[in-house]
C-alpha cells in the first residue's frame, strides 16, 4: 500500500507541475507575444531604427510585467552601450627618432585624437611569431586597457586585417596600437586623427536573484533586431522576422514568465533580448563582457524555434553539442516526455559560432544555440516571407516547456555543464 500511495503522489506532483507550466507556457501566449513582435508597426526592428525601439520598450514593459529586477538596481531595463565608428584621417609613429611607413600602424581608439609616447603609460605586449594573430589582438582590445602591441614582421600579409577592429569598437577610454616591427624601441611617438561616429544600442536585460547561490549566473537569450525594410517583393518590403528572431525572444520572454512564477532558483537567472546580432552580435559581445566568464554556469541562446526541425515536432538541436554535457543534461531532465534535443546537423555551417553564444563559448561558458531551424533548407530566412503565419505555436510552446523543463537541474544549482575547452577554439 505505501509504495503503491508513493507512486500515486508522484504522479499527483507531475500533473500538477504540467498544469502549472501549461497556464503560463501555451501556445495563446506565445502567439500574443510573437504577432506583437513581428507586426508590420515594428518596421522588422531593424538596428538603429524607430522600430527597434518599439520592440524594445514592448519587451521591457513584458518585463516590467512579469516583475523582474533590473539588472545591477539600474532602475531600467535597458542595458544601453555606445558603438564607436572612426573614419580613419591620419597617423605618424617613430621608434627610437626613427620614422615607420604608416601601413605599419593601426589605432584602435575611440578618440578622435591619439598622441602618446613611451611615458603615457601603455603597457606593451608582443605577439610572436606563429600566434593566433586575431585572437590575440582580440585579446588586447576587450581587456580594457592601453596596449602598445609589437606585431612580429611575419604577420606582414595578414597585418592589415587588424583594421577590422575598427568596425566593432564599443566606445571606451582604452585605446590599442598595433605597430608591425621586430623593434623593440626605447622610445616613440605614436599620433592618430579619427573622424569619430557615436551610435547608441541597447539590449534589454532583467533578472531573477538566485537564493544559495547568487553570483553564479544562468543566461536565457534571444535577440530581438532583424533586417528591417528592403526591397519589395510581391508588394511586401517589411521584413518582419517572425522567426528570426522574434520566436527566440518570445520563448525568453515566456521563460521568464514561468521562472518568476516558480520562485524557486537557486543560481542567479539572466533574461535578455540582443540588439544588433544581423550586423556583427555587437549587443551580446557587449553583454557578455559585464560577467566574469567564470561566474556563467550555463547560457540557453535561443534563436529561430518557430518551425519544425528535421526531425519533426518536440524536437530541437543544440549548436556545439560536443562541445560541453550541457546537451546530455537537458535530455536527461526530459526523459519520458517525448521531447529529444539533437546535436546540430549543420555542423559544415559553423552554427555554434555564428550567434549570439559564441562570445561566451569563446570564454569557456557553456553557451550554447537551441533551434529548430533547417538551415539546409530553411524557405523564408532573411525573406520577407517570415512572417508569423508561417510559425507553429502549438510547437513553439512545447519546445519552450522543453526548455524550462530540462534546464532545471542548472537552474537549481544541482547541475553544472562542463566548461569548453578553449584551446580547441579555432
Amino acid at each position: 500500500m505505501k509504495k503503491i500511495s508513493l507512486v500515486v503522489c508522484i504522479l499527483t506532483v507531475s500533473f500538477l507541475q504540467a498544469q502549472n507550466i501549461d497556464k503560463i507556457i501555451n501556445a495563446k501566449e506565445v502567439e500574443r507575444i510573437e504577432k506583437i513582435l513581428s507586426a508590420d508597426d515594428m518596421q522588422g526592428r531593424r538596428t538603429f531604427t524607430p522600430g527597434i525601439e518599439k520592440a524594445a520598450n514592448f519587451i521591457s514593459e513584458e518585463f516590467k510585467q512579469v516583475g523582474l529586477q533590473t539588472w545591477k538596481n539600474s532602475g531600467t531595463y535597458f542595458q544601453e552601450f555606445i558603438m564607436i565608428k572612426p573614419k580613419f584621417i591620419s597617423a605618424s609613429a617613430s621608434f627610437d627618432n626613427l620614422l615607420l611607413d604608416t601601413k605599419d600602424v593601426i589605432v584602435v581608439t575611440s578618440k578622435p585624437d591619439l598622441s602618446i609616447t613611451e611615458t603615457s603609460g601603455f603597457e606593451r605586449a608582443i605577439i610572436a611569431a606563429g600566434a593566433n594573430l586575431s585572437s590575440e589582438a582580440s585579446k588586447y582590445i576587450q581587456s580594457g586597457k592601453n596596449y602598445l602591441v609589437l606585431v612580429d614582421s611575419s604577420f606582414a600579409k595578414n597585418f592589415g586585417r587588424l583594421t577590422g577592429f575598427k568596425r566593432q569598437l564599443f566606445k571606451s577610454e582604452s585605446s590599442v596600437v598595433f605597430i608591425l616591427t621586430i623593434q623593440q624601441p626605447k622610445t616613440y611617438s605614436i599620433n592618430a586623427k579619427h573622424e569619430i561616429t557615436e551610435q547608441k544600442l541597447a539590449n534589454v536585460i532583467g533578472m531573477i536573484p538566485g537564493k544559495s547561490k547568487k553570483n553564479e549566473y544562468v543566461i536565457f537569450a534571444g535577440h530581438y533586431d532583424h533586417l528591417g525594410i528592403g526591397k519589395a517583393v510581391n508588394n511586401d518590403s517589411i521584413y518582419n522576422g517572425a522567426n528570426d528572431d522574434a520566436a527566440g525572444t518570445t520563448a525568453m520572454i515566456m521563460l521568464s514568465k514561468y521562472f518568476q512564477a516558480k520562485k524557486d532558483n537557486e543560481r542567479t537567472l539572466i533574461f535578455v533580448a540582443f540588439t544588433a546580432e544581423e550586423i556583427g552580435a555587437f549587443g551580446s559581445q557587449y553583454c557578455s563582457r559585464q560577467f566574469n566568464a567564470n561566474d556563467v554556469k550555463a547560457m540557453f541562446n535561443i534563436e529561430m524555434i518557430g518551425t519544425e526541425s528535421k526531425w519533426g515536432k518536440n524536437s530541437a538541436y543544440i549548436t556545439g553539442y560536443e562541445k560541453t554535457d550541457m546537451g546530455k543534461i537537458l535530455q536527461e531532465n526530459l526523459n519520458g516526455t517525448g521531447f529529444a534535443f539533437y546535436p546540430d546537423p549543420y555542423t559544415d555551417q559553423n552554427l555554434f559560432y555564428r550567434s549570439d553564444n559564441a562570445t561566451l563559448a569563446k570564454l569557456g561558458v557553456p553557451a550554447h544555440t537551441i533551434s529548430t531551424s533547417k538551415m539546409d533548407n530553411e524557405p523564408n530566412y532573411h525573406k520577407v516571407s517570415d512572417e508569423i503565419s508561417t510559425l507553429d505555436m502549438e510547437n513553439m510552446a512545447m519546445i519552450i516547456k522543453a526548455i524550462a523543463l530540462s534546464s532545471k537541474g542548472i537552474v537549481s544549482g544541482k547541475d553544472t555543464p562542463s566548461r569548453v575547452d578553449m584551446s580547441s577554439l579555432k
